[in-house]
């Protein structure tokens, strides 16, 4: 066997990395492309809300394009002032229309700063209707038009929703500011890993999924180039970032593979929430609906599979640098020992995690106390069934792949001339 250099490595992992950046880029701007040839004007209904602005005028980056009639945006705003009348008394509670006229003053945009009056109507039903009161920070949608001299004049205000971004944005400080101050430079390269992943799905496969491509394919290497450019990041160019990044590839195949037999077996449509049924309506597109399940069932079991099998990886390393002696199969076993402890608690992450988002579901059930043969056949339930069991599969399959790799990689005679560096503890 030929000894793997360091040169070596690096040249493999560098084509691996090009190899899935090109095909990513290919994508990116194929779909790019194809926007550009096929970008219908958007056509938008109005609303009848009130308005009452300081001015009508909407200078600057709201002045439209001449094809253009209309345009919508999103500003801040802080309610000042609530008065609500009832708009028909002789309705019942339930269904009586209260009409409030809320006072707002702008916190972004073109008229920051400045009071406007907003009709926002509450028909009595929870969760859709957005209840304010003075001091509540809240969203409003607004719309413009042009008018004869070409300028663009505010039509249309009203509340859109409540501000919750500050709120993700201090979540999200102190969640960076705990993995820098407890992960340190490992904190960082996590960070930076996630980022990575982040953006290729927001960039290669999201574009990839509305331009119609295979959904599974496309969502696999988005996938293994995240999980190879993460493992680098965090454990170099080692054996211990090979082993764990083939091991993750190792157990997305098997789920992959799983939830297109099953999905196929189950008949299950992808259609069994109204977001998924929603996207049959968007002008202009051709979604794989039944790739798109299989590709979030791959997306929801990635972290926990990357998980164990980093922790595989890493755990054969340690084992190793501990008792150079030991040779390939035994490095094998200790892995396995210690995927299987993983592997129940980890299941379980996944089992629960599913769990909790279906529980007011699980609630109706019993609530309504619907028979077995009932709800356990209702696509919905079907499908979030077969994706913690999948996903649950992939997780023990990364088991063994990476047990295999990392104990080869780590007890093969020639291999084991490699010097053992930092970026391997």
């Amino acid at each position: 066997m030929r000894r793997i250099t360091r040169l070596s490595k690096l040249m493999i992992s560098l084509a691996l990395f090009l190899s899935f950046f090109a095909a990513g880029l290919f994508i990116h701007l194929e779909q790019v492309a194809a926007a550009q040839a096929n970008s219908p004007t958007t056509q938008l209904a109005t609303s009848a809300t009130a308005v009452d602005p300081a001015d009508g005028e909407i200078p600057g980056e709201y002045l439209l394009e001449p094809e253009r009639q209309q345009q919508e945006f999103y500003e801040k705003a802080i309610v000042l002032e609530v008065n609500s009348i009832d708009r028909d008394p002789s309705e019942t509670a339930q269904n009586r229309i209260t009409e409030q006229t809320v006072k707002v003053r702008m916190l972004s945009g073109t008229y920051k700063g400045q009071d406007l009056l907003v009709t926002n109507n509450l028909t009595g039903s929870p969760g859709i209707d957005i209840i304010v009161e003075p001091g509540d920070k809240i969203v409003l949608y607004m719309t413009a038009e042009i008018d004869s001299d070409g300028r663009a004049v505010l039509q249309n205000v009203y509340v859109a929703d409540r501000l919750r971004s500050p709120a993700l944005l201090w979540l999200t400080l102190i969640f960076t500011a705990l993995i820098l101050i407890i992960g340190r430079y490992q904190g960082l390269k996590a960070l930076l890993g996630l980022g990575v992943t982040a953006l290729g799905i927001y960039k290669i496969l999201l574009p990839g999924l509305l331009a119609g491509k295979p959904a599974l394919p496309l969502t696999i290497m988005v996938l293994v180039g995240a999980t190879l450019i993460t493992m680098v990041f965090i454990a170099g160019f080692s054996r211990k970032a090979i082993a764990a990044t083939l091991g993750t590839v190792g157990g997305l195949i098997a789920a992959g593979l799983l939830a297109y037999l099953f999905g196929g077996l189950a008949q299950l449509s992808g259609l069994s929430t109204e977001e998924e049924r929603m996207l049959l309506y968007v002008n202009n597109i051709t979604i794989d609906i039944r790739g798109l399940l299989f590709s979030g069932i791959l997306i929801g079991a990635l972290g926990a599979i990357m998980d164990v099998a980093m922790s595989v990886a890493s755990t054969i390393s340690e084992v190793k640098k501990a008792d150079p002696s030991m040779k390939a199969y035994q490095l094998m076993g200790a892995g396995m020992n210690v995927g299987r402890d993983i592997m129940g608690t980890m299941a379980n992450t996944l089992i629960l995690a599913y769990t909790g988002s279906a529980l007011p579901l699980m609630l109706l059930f019993m609530a309504y106390k619907m028979e077995p043969i009932s709800f356990l056949n209702w696509e919905m339930i079907t499908t979030e069934i077969v994706r913690a069991l999948v996903g649950s599969i992939g997780l023990i399959a990364c088991i063994p792949f990476t047990a295999l790799i990392a104990g080869w990689l780590n007890g093969s005679g020639k291999i084991q001339a490699l010097p053992y560096r930092a970026e391997d503890a």
